[in-house]
């Protein structure tokens, strides 16, 4: 095998006959958005469509400037300057098919630790139109029970007492937006393209909290001038591997230090309320509609909790992913029940889709089995995402007196999960939580308290008070730590629909 070359713009035009590569002229490109938070996902979907955009019209004033905030960021920082800001994209499909494309939407990367005024100073520039976010749900700082901002979080503190130099993404957004004002430039557009329902509201919310506490008169200004459009996002896009590395390095001759791996399908549903001017992406196959919510809801509590419950679930049965799940009759059967019998009930019509053809389209997404993607990753955080992706589907069906049974065991599965942190067969797992503390000092006191893990307020609100989801919370919780066996406790409630 010969040495795989480096990928870089110099060494571009060696790589254009072995795959898909920039058609155009990047030293054209300016800045147009500032994106936070450059993980794998970006770099799959928005980078990606904006990507396609530039090959197939002259859209140049629309590059992606990268932002981190923390340390953290400094490694796919380098390496990205290291390689132009080029990387490659690598598309896996169901029948092993692979499309490989190198993106060359991110022309530059800011390390906001280091040098915060460059930060600001580049969302405060004139060519920047939008300031686009993926940061987690955790990364909006907001009570999941209540959906208030955390005003007495040590970071944002010191951000409302310490304008000039942010820690925090609303402490960042709120110096450019001050910077602009005083410029008389217009505002920017803050775009969500997190998983989270609604999350351009979210945005503005936690947003205006932020402001109000540091510049009254600002949060004013901003409430009026700047737009929050929210978005429905979707791609599967698993965690980079060495095998992914080596992958390229031995097809393709090709030394890609951190390519990106995802899934074939994509979708980005959009409102069309933009502060500043767009690019075109519905040209790229984005769409814009006047109201997200039921297509957001629809891919929240089916994709989104359909990764959980096969998350938790899994892990505590030792699968190691997502497809290795679904590849489990017992697996795939009580996906798609959660679905038809607890999920589908709750939702509002979508225009345009077939829910059963979305389902099956899930079901068979999940199944890729060249898109190994760890449960690991799938559970991290899943303080954030549970109230938003399951619990308030939950709530719903309480309300109706609709079905609770497959949703319930997900969240006594954590529990045990949480209190625990090992799979029946004894095995370890890794657990990535803000709350992990939190929630491990609630699940250990069940054997003395059977709803303790349910007091986590934060997570769960008041739902410790519904006797009806507590008898059934109950009942299962004991039965899982009788018996951790899961796969046995998923084929009782199967069986009790039938």
């Amino acid at each position: 095998m010969k040495e795989a070359i480096a990928l870089n713009q110099k060494n571009l035009p060696l790589f254009a006959e072995k795959l898909a590569c920039p058609q155009y002229d990047r030293s054209r490109v300016k800045a147009g958005i500032v994106h936070i938070g450059v993980g794998g996902f970006h770099r799959s979907h928005q980078a990606y469509y904006t990507d396609r955009l530039m090959n197939e019209s002259d859209a140049s004033d629309w590059g992606i400037c990268g932002v981190g905030l923390r340390d953290a960021d400094r490694k796919i920082g380098d390496i990205l300057e290291k390689q132009d800001y080029l990387y490659t994209l690598i598309v896996k499909h169901p029948d092993g098919r692979i499309e490989n494309r190198v993106i060359g939407s991110i022309v530059d990367f800011l390390l906001g630790c280091d040098d915060p005024s460059a930060v600001i100073d580049r969302m405060a520039h004139a060519d920047t139109k939008i300031v686009s976010l993926t940061i987690t749900e955790g990364g909006y700082n907001f009570n999941a029970a209540t959906g208030e901002f955390d005003c007495m979080n040590p970071a944002v503190k010191h951000d409302i007492a310490n304008p000039g130099h942010p820690q925090t993404v609303f402490g960042f957004l709120t110096a450019a937006l001050k910077q602009r004002r005083a410029a008389g430039l217009p505002a920017f557009t803050i775009q969500s393209c997190d998983n989270i329902q609604h999350n351009g509201n979210m945005a503005r919310k936690v947003m205006l909290a932020f402001a109000q506490e540091q510049d009254a008169d600002l949060a004013e200004w901003i409430a009026t001038e700047v737009k929050f459009p929210n978005a429905m996002v979707d791609r599967i896009t698993p965690v980079t591997t060495a095998d992914d590395i080596r992958y390229l390095e031995s097809e393709l001759e090709l030394k890609d230090e951190w390519p990106v791996t995802c899934e074939p399908f994509i979708q980005w549903v959009i409102e069309d309320s933009f502060s500043n001017g767009r690019p075109s992406w519905e040209s790229v196959g984005a769409q814009f509609v006047p109201d997200v919510t039921p297509y957001e809801t629809m891919k929240i509590r089916l994709l989104n909790a359909g990764h959980s419950v096969l998350g938790l679930l899994g892990s505590l049965h030792g699968h190691p992913t997502i497809d290795v799940c679904v590849a489990e009759t017992l697996f795939a059967t009580y996906l798609r029940r959660f679905m038809d019998f607890e999920v589908t009930p709750v939702l509002e019509p979508v225009e345009g889709i077939e829910l059963d053809d979305y389902k099956d389209c899930l079901i068979e997404r999940f199944g890729n089995p060249n898109i190994k993607d760890n449960l690991a990753r799938i559970c991290l955080e899943s303080s954030s995402k549970l109230p938003k992706f399951l619990i308030a589907t939950i709530r719903e069906n309480l309300a109706n007196g609709g079905s609770i049974e497959y949703a319930t065991l997900v969240i006594a599965a954590w529990c045990y999960y949480s209190d625990k942190g090992v799979n029946q067969h004894g095995e370890q797992l890794d657990i990535v939580d803000a709350m992990k503390a939190e929630l491990h000092q609630a699940a250990a006191a069940t054997a003395r308290d059977p709803l303790a893990f349910l007091k986590v307020e934060p997570v769960f609100g008041d739902l410790v008070y519904n006797k009806t989801f507590t008898h059934t919370y109950t009942t299962m919780i004991q039965a899982i730590y009788e018996n951790p066996k899961i796969g046995q406790h998923m084929q009782a409630v199967l069986f009790g629909r039938e």
